[in-house]
C-alpha cells in the first residue's frame, strides 16, 4: 500500500483526490498538512488520516508518507514538486505543474537526481474512453485524421477564486486549456509543430478568461477555445476522411454529461456508441501510479503521464500565448 500525504487541504483534494485514494486498492493517506493545522485536523478527522501537521516542511521530513499530492496553487506547484522529490517523495502534482516549459526541466533533474516518481496529474488520460479514442484512430476507424475541434468552458466572476488571481497561476490556458492539448497528443501521439491565437484578458484580474487557438500537427490540425467566463461546455471531436469520433464530456466524465464515446462512419448510416458508466478517472490514475511506484523500474510498463509529456503540453500553452500577444504563428 502506498502511503500519501495531502500537501495542503484544496477542495479539488477534499472533493476528488481524497476520495480517489481511500477507494484505490493499493494506496492509503497516512498524513495531511495545512500551515493552518486546525484546518488539517478538521480535514483529517472528515477522513480519518492518522497524522497532521502544521507545516509542509514538516510533512515531508516525515517517515510517515511514501508519496505527495500537490494541489496547490499553480504558482507554488514548480517548488513543492521539487521539495517532495529533494525529500525522497514520489509526487503526484495538479495541473499544470508550471507555468512555463523550462520550469519543469529542474523537476526533471530531481526527479533523477533522487530516483522518484513525478507525474502531473491529467487523470484524463487514466481514463478508458480515451484509450478508446487513440485505438480508434490508431486501427483506421476514421482514415486519416485531418481535424481536432475542441471546446472547454465554464463561468466564474469570483474574485478570490485563484482562478481569476493572475499571481497565483490562474487564467483559462493554465487551468483548462491543458486539457484539449493534452487530449489531442494523447490520442494522436503527434506533437504541434506551429500555433496561431487569439488571447483576451479580463481587465481586472488580469487573466486570460478566452482563447481561440489553431494548432497545426504537421498531417492534420486542431482547433479550440476555452473560456472561464462562457457558459458551461466541454466537447471534443477527431474528424478523419472516413469517419469521425466524439466524445460527449471528454474531460469532467460524469458531470458535463455521460462517459460516452461515439463513433461515426463517412455518411453517417453507422454509428457505434462505447459507454464507460461507473469509472472514476481519478482512482485510476491514483492507482496507476501507485503500481507504478511498487515496480522495480519506475519507467517500466505502467504508463504514467511523464515529466518529458508534461514539457511538450506546456510548450505548446507557452506557444499559444505568444501567438496570442504577437497576432502571428508561433512555433512550438
Amino acid at each position: 500500500m502506498l502511503r500519501w500525504g495531502i500537501l495542503s487541504t484544496a477542495k479539488i483534494g477534499r472533493e476528488q483526490l481524497i476520495p480517489a485514494i481511500l477507494n484505490a486498492d493499493n494506496s492509503i493517506i497516512t498524513a495531511i498538512a495545512s500551515r493552518d493545522e486546525s484546518r488539517a485536523r478538521a480535514v483529517a478527522e472528515r477522513f480519518s488520516i492518522p497524522n497532521t501537521f502544521g507545516s509542509y516542511d514538516a510533512m515531508l521530513a516525515s517517515d510517515v508518507i511514501d508519496a505527495v499530492y500537490v494541489p496547490l496553487p499553480t504558482s507554488q506547484h514548480v517548488e513543492w514538486a521539487i521539495k517532495a522529490a529533494n525529500a525522497g517523495k514520489h509526487v503526484l502534482c495538479e495541473k499544470p505543474i508550471a507555468l512555463h516549459a523550462d520550469e519543469i526541466d529542474d523537476i526533471i533533474k530531481a526527479r533523477d537526481a533522487n530516483n522518484v516518481l513525478v507525474s502531473e496529474a491529467f487523470m484524463v488520460t487514466y481514463h478508458p474512453q480515451w484509450h478508446k479514442v487513440r485505438s480508434l484512430i490508431a486501427e483506421g476507424a476514421i482514415g486519416t485524421l485531418r481535424h481536432v475541434q475542441a471546446a472547454f468552458t465554464y463561468f466564474n466572476m469570483d474574485a478570490s477564486n485563484m482562478r481569476n488571481i493572475a499571481s497565483l497561476g490562474g487564467g483559462a490556458l493554465p487551468d483548462i486549456g491543458v486539457y484539449p492539448t493534452v487530449g489531442t497528443r494523447f490520442s494522436t501521439g503527434a506533437e504541434a509543430v506551429r500555433v496561431s491565437a487569439r488571447v483576451e484578458r479580463d481587465p481586472t484580474f488580469g487573466t486570460d478568461i478566452f482563447t481561440s487557438c489553431r494548432a497545426d500537427f504537421g498531417s492534420f490540425e486542431m482547433t479550440m477555445y476555452v473560456s472561464t467566463q462562457m457558459a458551461l461546455r466541454q466537447e471534443i471531436s477527431f474528424h478523419g476522411d472516413k469517419g469521425w469520433v466524439e466524445v460527449a464530456a471528454p474531460f469532467n466524465a460524469g458531470l458535463y454529461d455521460a462517459d460516452v464515446v461515439t463513433w461515426h462512419n463517412a455518411d453517417h448510416s453507422e454509428q457505434r456508441q462505447y459507454r464507460f458508466a461507473g469509472v472514476n478517472q481519478y482512482q485510476l490514475q491514483v492507482e496507476a501510479f501507485a503500481r507504478a511506484v511498487a515496480s522495480d523500474d519506475l519507467k517500466g510498463d505502467e504508463e504514467i503521464f511523464t515529466l518529458e509529456s508534461s514539457k511538450n503540453n506546456q510548450k505548446l500553452i507557452d506557444a499559444i500565448f505568444r501567438a496570442g500577444e504577437s497576432g502571428e504563428w508561433e512555433d512550438v
